[in-house]
C-alpha cells in the first residue's frame, strides 16, 4: 500500500520540526558555576589555625552538634527552638512562597486553556418600523436566544529559551531561600546555646559568691569575739565587715543577669519571658566539652556553610535572569486556538452543525524597543557581578570566621589551664593562711588579701570555662554546623 504524501502536510511537518529544534535554544549565559575564590587555602588539607587548636581534621557531623556537650537540658531547649521560634517560621514561609512561585514559573512552560458558556437573550427593535416615520407602530420582534459553550487555548512557544531562564531563576532562588533557612537554623542553635552557657556560668558564679559570703560572716563572727577578748583590732573587723558587704553586693547584678538569661532563652524557644524559671531553676555544672572536635578542611566549609550555598545559589540565579532579558530581543511566537459549539436551542448545542473552531499562530516582536531591552540586559549583568562580588565576600568571610574561631578555640584552652593552675594555688594558700589565723600568727588583713585572692580566682575558672565552651558554640556555627534537610 502506498502512501500519498500532501504538500500541506508535509509543511506542516516541517513548520513543527523547525519549532521543535528552536526551542532547544536558550539564549544566555550558561551557569558554569561560581568563580574560584582563596583557591590554596580551599585546596589545603586543613585550616590554617588548625594545627594550634587542638582539633582534629575529621569532617564533622553537619546537625545536632550541640548532643557532644552531653546537656539533655541544653538538646531539649535547641529542639524547641529549632520547632518554635519565629525566626525559623518567617524563613520557612519564604521558602514556601519561593516553591510556590517556582511552580507558577513552570507552568508558564505549558498552554493556558479556558472553558466558557453563555447563554445570550436579547430584544431588538423592529427596524421595519422605525423607518416608516412613525406611522406603521412599533411592534417589534420576538426575543433572540443564543447558547455558547467552548474551549480556548493559547500557548507562547519557547523559542529562545526565555521561559526556561526564568524556571532556572525561580529554581535558584528558592534554593537560596533554602540555605537561608539553614542559616537561620545555624544561628539560632548557637545564640540558644550561647544563652544557655550564660545562665549556667552566671548561677554557679551566683552560688561560688553566696559561699564566699557565707565564709567572710563566719570570718568576721570570729574576729568580732577576738575582738571582745582584746585580741583583734577595730580595723580588722571594719575591713571584714567591707569585704562581706563587697560580696553580696556582687549578688544583686547576677541574679538580674540570671533573669536576662531566662528571659532570652524563653524567647528563644518561642514562649513569653518567664516560661522557664521554674524548669532552669537552680545552679547546674557546665556542660563538658567533647574529647575530640572534628572541623573537616576549607573545601568542606564551601559545601556544609549554608550562607556560602545561598550566595553561590543567587549568583546562578542572577546569571539566568541575564538570558530572561536577552530572550526579549527575539520575536515571540503564540499559538491561540478555540473550539466552541453555538446554537439558538439549548438541546441542539452540542450538534456537529454547531462546531466551529478557530487556530491563529501569532507574532510579536517588539523590533523598536531594544533600548529597554538593552537596558535590562545590562541591569541583570551587574547584578550578576554584585551577586559574584558578594559571593567571593561570603567565603572570605567564612574562611575568616573559621580560622578566628579555631585561633580563639586553642588559645582559650590554654587560657583555662593557666587560670586552673592559679586557682589551685590560691586554694592551697587560703588554706595555709587560715590555718595561721587560726593559730594567731597572721593577721586579719592577710587572711583578707588570701580570701580575696581564692574568689577572684575561682570566678575566673568558673567564667573562663564558660568562654571555651562558647567559643566551642562559635566554631560549629563559623563551620556552618546544626542545619536540618527541609522536605520540599
Amino acid at each position: 500500500m502506498s502512501i500519498r504524501r500532501s504538500p500541506r502536510l508535509l509543511a506542516a511537518s516541517c513548520t513543527a520540526l523547525a519549532l521543535c529544534a528552536l526551542s532547544a535554544c536558550t539564549v544566555g549565559p550558561d551557569y558554569r558555576g561560581a568563580p574560584p575564590v582563596a583557591a590554596d587555602a580551599i585546596k589545603a588539607g586543613a585550616f590554617v589555625r588548625a594545627p594550634g587548636a587542638g582539633v582534629v581534621g575529621t569532617a564533622p557531623a553537619l546537625n545536632a552538634w550541640w548532643r557532644q556537650l552531653g546537656d539533655p537540658q541544653l538538646d531539649a531547649l535547641v529542639e524547641a527552638a529549632l520547632a518554635h521560634n519565629p525566626d525559623v517560621h518567617v524563613a520557612q514561609a519564604r521558602l514556601r512562597a519561593a516553591r510556590a512561585q517556582l511552580m507558577r514559573t513552570r507552568a508558564d512552560e505549558l498552554p493556558k486553556v479556558s472553558a466558557d458558556a453563555a447563554a445570550v437573550r436579547m430584544r431588538s427593535p423592529d427596524l421595519s418600523a422605525l423607518s416608516s416615520n412613525g406611522n406603521g407602530g412599533n411592534t417589534g420582534r420576538g426575543p433572540l436566544q443564543l447558547y455558547t459553550a467552548g474551549l480556548d487555548a493559547s500557548w507562547e512557544i519557547d523559542l529562545f529559551g526565555g521561559t526556561r531562564r526564568s524556571i532556572e531563576a525561580a529554581a535558584d532562588e528558592a534554593e537560596a531561600l533554602d540555605a537561608d533557612l539553614a542559616d537561620t537554623q545555624v544561628s539560632l542553635a548557637a545564640e540558644v546555646a550561647q544563652a544557655y552557657i550564660d545562665l549556667r556560668d552566671e548561677q554557679q558564679r551566683l552560688v561560688l559568691a553566696q559561699r564566699s559570703a557565707e565564709l567572710q560572716q563566719q570570718m568576721l563572727t570570729l574576729t568580732q569575739q577576738r575582738r571582745a577578748h582584746g585580741t583583734a583590732a577595730d580595723v580588722d573587723v571594719e575591713r571584714l565587715a567591707g569585704q562581706v558587704q563587697t560580696t553580696r553586693a556582687a549578688l544583686v547584678p547576677l541574679d538580674q543577669q540570671i533573669t536576662e538569661s531566662l528571659d532570652r532563652l524563653a524567647v528563644l524557644t518561642g514562649q513569653a519571658p518567664g516560661a522557664l524559671d521554674t524548669e532552669l531553676a537552680g545552679a547546674r555544672p557546665l556542660p563538658t566539652l567533647p574529647a575530640t572536635v572534628p572541623v573537616g578542611d576549607a573545601a568542606a566549609l564551601l559545601r556544609q556553610r549554608p550562607d556560602i550555598r545561598a550566595a553561590e545559589r543567587r549568583l546562578a540565579s542572577s546569571n539566568a535572569q541575564i538570558g530572561e532579558h536577552v530572550a526579549d530581543y527575539f520575536p515571540k511566537i503564540s499559538l491561540l486556538g478555540d473550539l466552541g459549539f453555538t446554537a439558538a436551542d439549548p438541546g441542539h448545542l452540542f450538534r456537529k452543525t454547531n462546531f466551529s473552531w478557530l487556530g491563529v499562530p501569532y507574532l510579536q516582536w517588539n523590533v523598536l524597543d531594544f533600548g529597554r531591552v538593552t537596558a535590562d540586559v545590562r541591569s541583570a549583568q551587574a547584578s550578576r557581578d554584585e551577586a559574584g562580588a558578594r559571593y567571593e565576600h561570603t567565603v572570605l568571610a567564612a574562611l575568616e570566621d573559621a580560622n578566628s574561631a579555631l585561633s580563639r578555640y586553642g588559645h582559650q584552652r590554654e587560657h583555662v589551664v593557666r587560670l586552673e593552675e592559679v586557682d589551685a594555688s590560691a586554694q592551697r594558700a587560703s588554706t595555709l593562711m587560715r590555718q595561721r589565723y587560726g593559730a594567731g600568727v597572721a593577721t586579719a588583713i592577710d587572711l583578707l588579701d588570701t580570701e580575696r585572692t581564692q574568689f577572684s580566682a575561682e570566678q575566673d575558672v568558673i567564667a573562663g570555662r564558660a568562654q571555651l565552651i562558647e567559643d566551642f558554640i562559635q566554631l560549629q556555627k563559623s563551620l556552618g554546623l546544626g542545619w536540618q534537610t527541609q522536605a520540599s
